[in-house]
């Protein structure tokens, strides 16, 4: 039987806490120091916020001339309570700081703790600027999900990747989905009274047998919770993991069903089952064309009752089902712009073949795509953007048909480090990326299974993936990212050394394999990717209105020849 391995969570948590100044910040789930953690070099407002009894929200930042700043408050101090009430986090800061005259609980400087009455004008910001978004721990997954993809990840892979949340705070700040297994009845209340809603909830399979059978014996538990907030008015956004003769078939039928039963459920997303080659009990899922084509055929009656009804489909395949369902022809099946709205299961991995096909279309329209082709074509160069292998059945045939055939030249790369079906651009890693580049510009033929995997090196060093633990890092993985955030380049990557690039080529890639620190997810910077390469690249935006003129500003530099 399966079992939820908690003592990791937590030695996770602690290598990932790194010392006691995030004391009070919740991102690694404690406001204690941990064992390691130098106490003495903490200042007095980190020790009196580590040992104080309840949460402290860290102040990261004053806006001049607040009512925050004209009562004092500097980064560095903390906020304890508002009107006596602890604030657990930034649901509670807004919930509690609504009105216009408060009472503030607070540590200042010198870790001194006192309280102080604030006003402000009508329409007025507060002034903090805080720390994170949770100021308690982390409420944890008690779940033993078989598909579980944390838990398919190789060893020695930064803390913050293993991380198992589940909490119910994150699902509405941050659109990460829950199984509400862990709440607690004054976690209910606390949702119902402050409307924290729409909620972000994992379902999978509505039959409670089979739903214990793919999460553990706490199922029912966050069926019967999902119920009751449901009918308190609160609204959520549903996902299905697909497993492959588990709870696909007549299965997903009676689970969207049941959905369906519930009005406040406002739309199922179905992700397949991903696996990676670090563990042993999944091999399949629904990579084949008739295997996908059998999940967007059951789906497709409950999305024609749901246009008719409630004006849009309601319930989504990942673009995954269509791709391997279609290849080269995706484009011409994937569902129009208008089913996916705002777009906001994007981070589900829906949406963003259908959002990527029509801005490369519209470039082509427009005539954008012809002036990139003519810009690398001035400079006889060629840009080779990386991918993953799931947009290469239908970004090369678009292309192909496109001004910028023989131009813009996408690099498909594999992923040896994940393995199994994992094949997305965003699951993409340094170490794999550095190798594939190196290939293609000779200097090193790609490594066969007899040959084994590339050897593992300290962070730029040279090539090869590493499995070192970075405990600076805070940040979740994420599968598929919002094109109007994380996709974009404004996060001053390093520019590439002059000179290092291979003539005529140009290596680009994608923001979306990178985290806020500009880190790979096996932890490699853009300098280590060059060094790994032995080649210059370049960071680019994922979407083709905005990466194409990027692609004519750097073929129009003076240093790029």
């Amino acid at each position: 039987m399966a079992t939820y391995p908690g003592k990791d969570i937590e030695r996770a948590a602690q290598a990932a806490c790194g010392s006691a100044s995030d004391a009070g910040a919740g991102a690694s789930g404690s406001s204690e120091p941990c064992a390691g953690c130098d106490a003495a070099a903490l200042t007095p407002a980190q020790a009196a916020a580590a040992a104080w009894d309840g949460p402290v929200a860290p102040i990261a930042a004053v806006e001049p001339e607040s009512p925050a700043d004209d009562a004092g408050f500097t980064a560095g101090c903390y906020l304890t309570t508002v009107d006596g009430q602890p604030v657990r986090d930034i649901i509670d800061w807004r919930w509690l700081a609504a009105e216009d005259a408060i009472a503030v609980g607070y540590i200042d400087q010198d870790g001194e703790a006192g309280e102080v009455e604030l006003e402000r004008e009508a329409g007025e910001r507060w002034g903090f600027e805080f720390d994170g978004v949770l100021f308690d721990k982390v409420k944890l997954c008690r779940n033993a999900c078989v598909f579980c993809f944390m838990r398919q990840l190789p060893e020695g892979v930064r803390p913050s990747l293993v991380l198992r949340d589940d909490d119910f705070r994150l699902s509405f700040l941050s659109g990460t989905f829950v199984t509400l297994t862990n709440l607690r009845p004054e976690d209910e209340a606390r949702i119902i009274e402050q409307h924290i809603s729409p909620l972000r909830v994992s379902l999978h399979a509505s039959n409670p047998e089979l739903r214990r059978s793919m999460i553990g014996r706490h199922a029912q538990h966050g069926l019967d919770a999902l119920d009751r907030l449901l009918a308190a008015g609160i609204q959520a956004h549903a996902q299905i993991v697909l497993m492959p003769g588990v709870n696909d078939g007549e299965a997903l039928r009676e689970t969207l069903e049941w959905a369906w039963a519930r009005p406040n459920i406002q739309n199922v997303g179905i992700v397949p089952l991903g696996f990676t080659k670090h563990q042993t009990a999944l091999h399949e899922s629904f990579t084949g064309p008739e295997a996908a084509c059998g999940v967007i055929e059951v789906i497709a009656p409950f999305q024609e009752r749901a246009r008719a009804e409630r004006g849009g489909p309601w319930v989504f395949a990942a673009d995954e089902f269509y791709v391997n369902a279609f290849g080269a022809e995706t484009p011409a099946h994937i569902p129009p712009a208008s089913d996916y709205g705002d777009y906001e299961m994007f981070e589900d991995g829906i949406g963003i073949v259908r959002s990527y096909v029509d801005e490369f279309d519209e470039a082509v329209a427009s005539g954008l795509a012809a002036r990139a082709a003519d810009a690398l074509a001035s400079r006889n160069l060629q840009a080779r953007y990386i991918i993953g292998e799931a947009m290469q059945p239908f970004l090369d045939a678009m292309i192909e048909r496109s001004p910028l055939a023989d131009r813009l030249v996408p690099l498909t790369v594999g992923n040896d480090y994940f393995g199994g079906n994992v094949n997305v651009t965003g699951l993409l890693c340094g170490c794999d990326i550095a190798a594939a580049i190196k290939a293609e510009i000779g200097k090193e033929p790609v490594s066969s299974e007899e040959e084994g995997s590339l050897p593992k090196v300290e962070q730029g060093t040279g090539s090869g993936c590493s499995d070192r633990a970075s405990s600076a890092a805070t940040e979740t993985a994420q599968w598929a990212v919002s094109p109007s955030e994380d996709c974009l380049s404004e996060s001053g990557y390093p520019e590439p050394v002059p000179g290092q690039a291979p003539e005529g080529e140009l290596f680009l890639i994608p923001s979306v394999i990178f985290n806020d620190d500009g880190i790979t997810l096996d932890d490699m910077t853009v300098q280590d990717i060059e060094n790994a390469a032995g080649a210059a690249v370049c960071v680019v935006s994922c979407n083709p209105l905005d990466y194409l003129p990027e692609i004519i500003a750097l073929a129009e530099r003076e240093n790029v020849s």
